[in-house]
């Protein structure tokens, strides 16, 4: 460009960014001395003195611009793409005959009696996004690693199993039982990518949409965790997450950006398909969703390039000395961009180049058509290559690919960037031609025009089918794929539990604390002390676990490089690159998706990880049950504790502290298998019977919730006669009434069960009541049980019925049966319907608050007292006593007086 010539500037960052060069020899040489550092020194030192200068620049207040976005065109400029090492021509046919498959596939999904859906658009759009990924950059397994990890875009899904059915990964059969997983089994096919549906084909769930984007950010950490703890070598994974630029709306899409370029994650890669459209209209209409992402993932540090335009556009990019075409394509908002996919070469001759006479000179020579073929970045090849070898270069940060699209490419009219084309799925004959002329499908009309349209196979021997093998054979086997390669560890004796067994003594501890014991003691052994990932959103020392602070470590990549304010403590907190523990920060959304990527790994790199989340039980189900719902779909295993569980046993915190119901929304999730533990003894059988449910042999794909709480309280030693299936199962009579001579049971769960042996003392001192306790460790696990069995009687009426375990269990218990916990009554209630006799429940339904734990108890009447009144209640009714008693009792206790209660232990965090 000649000095002083006039051309538009770009502002940036409030600065023009296109500004005359007076001096190109002076500019020629800063930038030769930069080439210079980075071939001499590499790229970090190049890195550090550009830094350096930026530095200088504003200590000498000299303005330069933040750069958080550049111009509307390519990242990569022509010259610096590199060469394209595949045959592009049977890429393409390859490409073309998946595009048609995946769209055949849904559109015969909607034949009439079936219509199960699907979608066609999206793939359309990141078809060749994909094609460039399979043929030249995604790692498989055959070499024994985990290989390349990706989260494929959900509703993309129809073009990888049109490219499987291509590979004979799956048949004609399959295809057309996709969505119909139960009534074509075992051919049916999942609508989404869904590992639990088809453990075999996919690894990671995508849908909900922002969740593949958050997984694959912590995917790319814990192979890097796991590296670094010396528990895998990931060093050659590479993590790809295929997003939709309307995806990015979700709060998960961008919310943990910045982990990934804090700890360098250069193994990751972001490619966002911005075919710049969401589910029904435009993502950004009046903006510029590339633009704005643009600056956003820059000023979270992550690597950017951008993939605009299609090589059709270099010519013109190259005449355009005065930047009016940069200006133009700068200035033009998404919307405009949107209408001119689905115009005429002559309406976008007008209206984009017709508004000034450099543009319209520059393309006089063209003709409409050639006009109209002018082309996004995102279907080119060679410029998908360029991206994606730019991305696995770079180093010291996370990459992501914006790549402009149009959503429905080769479609055709009905369907390429209208607003409907995500709900469209089915093609008419004329919509089947116009594709298949496009893609130069050998099918012919009356194969059309006639019934279900055919899928296109050009044979096994083929060039195309050939070419494809190859180039998987050569990245290491076939992708998606998912090996569970895992061996059974060796798991602990009963040693490792024996200090929970023997109870507390005299102690008072949290059931939070009975879990850290035994954790502590699991972490010592041997075969998988090192296996165990402890998990906690900034919250260890509330949950007593900063005891590990010196011995396992905060994972920190870079290590400690400052002096701890509480060196001179015994806990005093450590980090280390090799460190066990990973402190995400005060991020439930972050800590789950580190517990799904650990307890996942068993598939993933073949290396059981042991994950113990531990957080507030407010904050998992509830506020992150999405991913729970994820965890499960992806297999994951491991447990999860909500600490600080119940509504009233939490004091001080109030009403979003105050869970009464987690336990509740962990039965909805068919994966979890919860508990609700008294005692330590109690949870040591648990997390023995869970570690070899999980780790053992036959391995189940389930993970466990346990509610702990941080109540102090005196646990028992085991008793000798321990009832060990109950306790598993879900029930178990822990002691039995001695005194009185009016039969009933007492049945609690957690930290009720202090409560209810309080009761039981009460009614059989003061009511001759004699009343048995039984702990209900699982009320959840009672519910599965009986629905189950249920199942079975309704399928096999020929059999002798089975009994559910809860009905055998109480089916000789004489008396009422009252329940009691610290959750809401829907909780206990969920046994109500097998047990035998009457049976009425007390729980803390209704907000929580803050108050002393006797006043919140005696608020929702469960306090020991009004368990009596209730165990009196049930047996006037039976009439085992009269009525009169119960008057007695409200007045005795002063139970109608929140303030009349004792106020019970105070404290106790862990």
């Amino acid at each position: 460009m000649a000095p002083g010539s006039d051309r538009n500037p770009i502002i940036i960052g409030g600065l023009p960014s296109q500004v005359p060069d007076f001096d190109p020899e002076e500019t020629q040489e800063w930038l030769d001395s930069l080439d210079a550092a980075v071939d001499e020194r590499g790229r970090e030192r190049a890195r550090y003195l550009m830094l350096r200068l930026i530095e200088r620049a504003r200590e000498k207040r000299v303005a330069v611009p933040e750069m958080r976005s550049t111009d509307y065109v390519n990242t990569i400029a022509t010259k610096d793409e590199p060469f394209f090492p595949g045959n592009e021509e049977i890429e393409r046919k390859i490409l073309n005959a998946t595009r048609w498959n995946a769209a055949v596939m849904v559109s015969r999904a909607q034949r009439p009696g079936i219509g199960v859906g699907g979608h066609i658009a999206t793939f359309a759009s990141s078809a060749s996004l994909y094609d460039v990924g399979f043929n030249h950059f995604f790692r498989g397994k055959d070499e024994g690693d985990g290989g390349d990890q990706i989260f494929f875009q959900g509703h993309a899904s129809p073009g990888v199993y049109a490219r499987a059915f291509l590979l004979d990964r799956l048949s004609e059969q399959q295809l057309d039982a996709f969505r119909q997983e139960k009534s074509k089994a075992p051919y049916g096919l999942s609508s989404y990518p869904h590992p639990r549906l088809m453990p075999d084909f996919w690894e990671f769930p995508t849908v909900s949409m922002g969740l593949g984007p958050l997984g694959a950010i912590y995917q790319a950490r814990m192979n890097r965790y796991m590296e670094a703890r010396g528990i895998a070598d990931t060093s050659k994974s590479h993590v790809w997450a295929y997003l939709g630029d309307g995806e990015m709306d979700e709060p998960e899409s961008l919310g943990q950006l910045s982990i990934a370029a804090r700890e360098g994650l250069d193994n990751l890669t972001f490619v966002v398909n911005c075919n710049l459209q969401r589910l029904d209209g435009p993502v950004r209409g009046n903006g510029k969703i590339m633009q704005e992402l643009e600056s956003q993932f820059r000023g979270a540090g992550w690597n950017v390039i951008k993939l605009v335009w299609d090589r059709s556009w270099d010519p013109l990019l190259a005449q355009d000395r005065d930047g009016i075409l940069v200006n133009k394509l700068n200035s033009t908002p998404d919307g405009q961009f949107q209408t001119y996919a689905t115009e005429t070469g002559a309406y976008i001759r007008e209206h984009f180049f017709g508004d000034d006479q450099r543009l319209r000179k520059m393309v006089e020579g063209m003709s409409d058509d050639q006009i109209l073929h002018l082309g996004r970045g995102g279907h080119d090849h060679k410029k998908i290559y360029a991206a994606y070898a730019a991305a696995k270069a770079h180093k010291g940060q996370p990459t992501v690919i914006l790549a402009q699209t149009v959503k429905g490419w080769t479609l055709g009219p009905n369907f390429e960037g209208r607003n409907a084309t995500h709900q469209m799925k089915k093609l008419t004959v004329d919509d089947l031609k116009r594709f298949r002329d496009r893609l130069h499908i050998p099918i012919a009309d009356k194969e059309l025009e006639s019934g279900l349209p055919p899928y296109y196979h050009p044979g096994r021997d083929s060039e195309e089918i050939q070419y494809m093998h190859d180039r998987r054979n050569s990245l290491g086997g076939y992708v998606p794929t998912r090996v569970v390669r895992a061996k059974p560890l060796a798991l602990p004796d009963d040693k490792a539990y024996a200090t929970a067994k023997k109870g507390s003594g005299q102690q008072s501890i949290a059931t939070t604390m009975a879990f850290v014991r035994i954790l502590k003691d699991l972490m010592r052994d041997k075969e998988i002390g090192k296996r165990f990932v402890l998990i906690a959103p900034d919250e260890y020392r509330t949950f007593g676990m900063d005891a590990f602070f010196p011995s396992a470590k905060i994972y920190n990549p870079l290590g400690q490089q400052y002096e701890a304010v509480d060196r001179e403590l015994l806990l005093a907190y450590k980090e280390s690159p090799t460190g066990q523990m990973l402190h995400d920060g005060i991020s439930e959304a972050g800590c789950t998706a580190s517990l799904i990527a650990a307890g996942s790994a068993y598939a993933t790199h073949g290396e059981p990880l042991i994950p113990v989340y531990v957080f507030y039980s407010m904050f998992g189900f509830q506020r992150t049950g999405d991913q729970f719902w994820q965890m499960a779909d992806q297999l994951s295993r491991g447990f999860v504790l909500g600490a600080t569980a119940g509504r009233t046993t939490l004091t001080g915190e109030g009403l979003q502290h105050a869970d009464g119901h987690s336990q509740l929304l962990a039965s909805t999730n068919p994966a979890v298998v919860s508990y609700d533990p008294a005692y330590g003894f109690e949870m040591a059988h648990i997390m023995k019977d869970g570690l070899r449910r999980m780790y053992g042999e036959n391995a189940e794909d389930v993970f466990y919730y346990l509610t702990v709480y941080n109540e102090p309280i005196q646990h028992p030693a085991e008793p000798a006669d321990v009832d060990v299936e109950g306790i598993l199962k879900g029930l178990y009579r822990f002691r039995t009434g001695e005194q009185g001579a009016i039969p009933a049971q007492i049945l609690a769960s957690g930290v009720a069960v202090p409560w209810a042996l309080e009761a039981q003392r009460i009614l059989a001192e003061e009511w001759n009541v004699k009343a048995d306790v039984w702990s209900a460790t699982s009320w959840n696990e009672l519910r599965k049980d009986a629905i189950e069995v249920e199942e079975h009687n309704l399928l096999h009426p020929e059999e002798e019925l089975r009994v559910p375990y809860v009905t055998s269990k109480l089916q000789g218990a004489e008396g009422p049966k009252v329940a009691v916990s610290d959750w809401m009554r829907a909780v206990p209630d969920q046994i109500s319907r097998w047990v035998p006799g009457t049976y009425t429940s007390l729980g803390a339904d209704g907000f929580g608050f803050a108050d002393t734990r006797g006043a919140a108890r005696r608020f929702f009447h469960i306090d020991p007292q009004s368990i009596v009144l209730s165990v009196l209640t049930e047996l006037a009714k039976e009439g085992k006593i009269d009525r009169s008693a119960l008057k007695q009792a409200i007045d005795r206790y002063q139970l109608l007086d929140v303030a009349a209660a004792d106020p019970g232990a105070a404290g106790g965090d862990a």
